[in-house]
């Protein structure tokens, strides 16, 4: 069996050995420990991982292929065999008429909730960072996602308006079961004077709103029902080619979404642990010009991946573009490195990886297509060697582009203006909810408005009690119309049909409601 015939192979390139071309590649088990790519602009370095992804997809294996540029994401598309075209997710959110639903929020188990909140704070303070966030800000934000979490069909969009709308945030904890995350805002945020609650929730509001504004993002992460199922995808090894050019939807865009989905495709993986390790699919993941979606937990992709069969395949141009955390994350668990052309300061931190064998300057001298390795190899690293990428493989003579750019569509996205609609449907102010107003039988109580249970009638023909009945003590007072009894009393008449008034001892209250009735 040839190597190109070996299927448990991939083919990375062809070394120069004493005159001699021999080509070579690395196992499956060897790429469970991750590649790392660095290489200068125009070098090979893309061209390296699209020949892999390639590779990858004619032999029917699963994988993720992230693009911040966009080209190697469109050429990919080229590479669909026919019996694959179905097998394909075609990501590209500058697709402004068919967006696909990807709702971060959905469908989180329990136990992993924890993980997709420090995520999300992650990507958040990767993008503005870390500086821009204090112990604060990520309190509020960390127990706001985990009450979105619990509250169904939340996406992101729930941020912002569960800091602003009373009616909405009660909605939400009213219906909250974990008992830390309620007590937080039933006791301790329901308790911030209005002044500091604004003033604790306006930036976050104010960071989140820059990417909820944007349509674009809006019409992806604010869908409720994703079609966009990771875990179905790793298991049954389908491709996710995602576009994410800078150029075409900008840069902030560009990073939020990439970074949202690498936390989702490790939480997919560790999910994993309810399969039995022989039965899980090996799956890859590629990410060209990674840091700009490597958060904090990027490290624990690298440490952790393996067991659950998730192999990465990273690269970028300068080791300076990544934090401290990740670059030690990276050269701590990556087994394979691949280096081409870098800069000076790269080559002596590289160096002391390649040394005895190549030295600083060496690696700033290489041409382009030509590396130098560090290949895993039966699970131990081998000492550096010299090599040169295979030549780019030619596209398939029958395109199937539209094809698969068609079947993605009808399978993973949404109308525009249905997806516009329900969003505008969602943000919809929910009216507060009053108590009824109460109902009195007969008088009201003192101070209290309601209802009168008689109808209302001008002043001047409501019935008043006789003066002369009432002093009469007749149980069942007469009821006289009011101007008939003021004109009476102008004119100095103070008897009615019913005869003299009866004379009474209390001659004080006789002068006050005669007071009172000319009032």
């Amino acid at each position: 069996m040839t190597l190109s015939e070996d299927k448990q192979i991939l083919i990375l390139g062809e070394t120069n050995f004493r005159n001699q071309k021999q080509r070579f590649g690395i196992k499956v088990d060897d790429r469970r420990r991750h590649m790392y790519v660095l290489g200068s602009t125009g070098m090979g370095k893309s061209e390296f991982l699209k020949n892999m992804a390639i590779q990858d997809i004619e032999e029917g294996r699963g994988l993720a292929f992230l693009d911040p540029h966009g080209d190697g994401a469109q050429a990919l598309i080229n590479f669909i065999p026919k019996h694959r075209i179905k097998d394909v997710i075609y990501f590209d959110p500058a697709d402004l008429v068919h967006p696909i639903a990807f709702n971060v929020l959905e469908k989180v188990e329990y136990e992993y909730r924890h993980l997709i909140a420090s995520g999300l704070l992650g990507v958040f303070k990767k993008l503005w960072g870390a500086e821009a966030w204090s112990g604060r800000m990520e309190y509020i934000l960390n127990n706001t996602i985990l009450a979105l979490l619990e509250y169904p069909d939340s996406t992101l969009l729930g941020i912002n308006r569960l800091m602003a709308s009373k009616e909405y945030r009660k909605k939400v904890v009213d219906n909250l079961k974990d008992p830390i995350v309620k007590a937080f805002w039933t006791e301790e945020f329901a308790k911030y004077a209005d002044k500091f609650a604004t003033e604790a929730t306006a930036a976050i509001q104010n960071k989140v709103g820059q990417f909820t504004s944007n349509n674009v993002i809006r019409n992806i992460i604010g869908q409720v029902g994703t079609k966009l199922d990771i875990r179905k995808i790793m298991d049954e090894g389908k491709i996710l080619i995602v576009n994410l050019s800078k150029g075409a939807i900008g840069e902030d865009a560009s990073r939020l979404i990439g970074a949202l989905l690498i936390t989702k495709i490790q939480l997919a993986a560790m999910s994993r642990v309810d399969t039995p390790e022989p039965e899980r699919r090996d799956f890859y993941l590629y990410v060209d010009e990674f840091q700009n979606f490597a958060t904090e937990s990027f490290a624990n992709i690298l440490s952790e991946a393996r067991k659950y069969h998730l192999g990465l395949v990273v690269a970028h141009q300068y080791i300076t573009q990544m934090e401290e955390e990740v670059r030690d994350a990276v050269f701590g668990n990556v087994g394979t490195i691949v280096t081409f052309r870098v800069g000076a300061e790269d080559a002596e931190f590289l160096e002391k990886w390649y040394a005895p064998d190549f030295m600083a300057a060496d690696i700033v001298n290489l041409g382009k297509r030509e590396m130098y390795l560090k290949l895993m190899v039966n699970g131990i690293t081998s000492k550096g060697f010299s090599a040169r990428t295979s030549d780019s493989l030619k596209s398939m003579e029958e395109s199937h582009q539209d094809e698969v750019i068609a079947f993605s569509r009808a399978n993973y996205a949404s109308d525009r203006d249905e997806v516009e609609k329900n969003v505008a449907q969602w943000a919809t102010p929910i009216e507060p909810v009053l108590p009824p107003r109460p109902s009195y039988q007969g008088s009201r109580p003192s101070g209290q408005a309601g209802p009168r249970n008689n109808p209302s009638r001008p002043r001047e023909t409501r019935p008043v009690v006789s003066l002369n009945a009432l002093l009469d003590g007749d149980p069942v007072a007469t009821a006289i119309d009011f101007r008939s009894q003021k004109s009476k009393n102008k004119l100095g008449n103070q008897n009615d049909s019913r005869g003299p008034t009866k004379k009474i001892d209390t001659a004080e209250l006789k002068k006050i409601l005669e007071e009172a009735l000319k009032k």
